[in-house]
């Protein structure tokens, strides 16, 4: 069989309300929330951008212009310029763009996770990768593509560890024999993000109101059709202001582990 050289694309979900954020999300989608001077929504990209995919979907929502104007305005940002006011004349000094495809694509400001997937239905006719425009992660997205391929089902989704929430203790009787602060709970397995999907799941939306993570993702386990990619590494959602701090100072640190760019 002959390997199916099809780019695939990224669809990132950025239209959420991010309401337990919102000490950020009052001014900003969550996505735009900073981690080290930059979105999380760039750290996300980047890291498929390393790994070799660089066209993107972003499903937009809430405060969606405030995404569009960041990429509009990406070379006034991220370069030096000189304008000559009087003829509008914009000359770059100094280039520096990653070479992405970027749609930027309204989904609807209440819809639901499945519901944006559905409104993107004819943009997306071959493979496709999904993730949450909020977690970050080392995952292998090249090892996750190949084990979707090699699998045929329609759906992989990335199990994780969950993150634990506060530091973890040792105990021998009264005393702490050992103190990790926030390991990964080393127990079960969660929707981590980081799917591989083919179109035809999308057939598994019924409307604008469904919630991907429940009646689709339900219904195509019931039929055998979703497969999980387990990733024993790092991990992390910002689903809070601690969070956020937590990734902030992972990255100060220099030794920010979804770091592969």
């Amino acid at each position: 069989m002959t390997p199916d050289r099809t780019p695939v694309k990224v669809v990132v979900l950025a239209g959420g309300l991010g309401t337990r954020l919102s000490e950020e999300t009052d001014a900003r989608p969550k996505p735009m929330v900073e981690i080290g001077g930059k979105p999380i929504l760039w750290h996300i990209m980047s890291h498929y951008a390393a790994a070799g995919f660089g066209e993107f979907v972003l499903a937009l929502g809430y405060k969606q212009e405030t995404i569009k104007d960041w990429f509009l305005n990406f070379y006034a940002r991220n370069n030096e310029l000189s304008i000559d006011l009087g003829t509008g004349q914009v000359e770059v000094q100094q280039v520096q763009a990653p070479q992405w495809k970027v749609h930027l694509i309204d989904t609807g400001l209440h819809t639901h996770t499945g519901g944006r997937l559905r409104r993107l239905k004819s943009r997306l006719d071959s493979t496709f990768m999904m993730t949450y425009g909020d977690g970050v992660g080392n995952i292998d997205v090249n090892a996750l593509l190949a084990f979707h391929r090699a699998h045929g089902k329609l759906v992989t989704v990335t199990a994780v560890r969950p993150p634990a929430r506060f530091g973890g203790l040792e105990l021998n009787g009264d005393q702490v024999t050992n103190f990790v602060e926030k390991p990964q709970t080393g127990e079960g397995w969660i929707n981590g993000g980081f799917f591989v999907i083919e179109p035809a799941a999308l057939a598994y939306v019924r409307e604008d109101s469904t919630p991907w993570e429940q009646e689709p993702m339900e219904r195509l386990a019931a039929d055998g059709q979703l497969m999980a990619f387990r990733h024993e590494g790092f991990w992390m959602p910002m689903d809070t202001l601690r969070d956020k701090r937590q990734l902030e100072s992972l990255w100060q640190s220099g030794e920010a582990p979804w770091k592969t760019w």
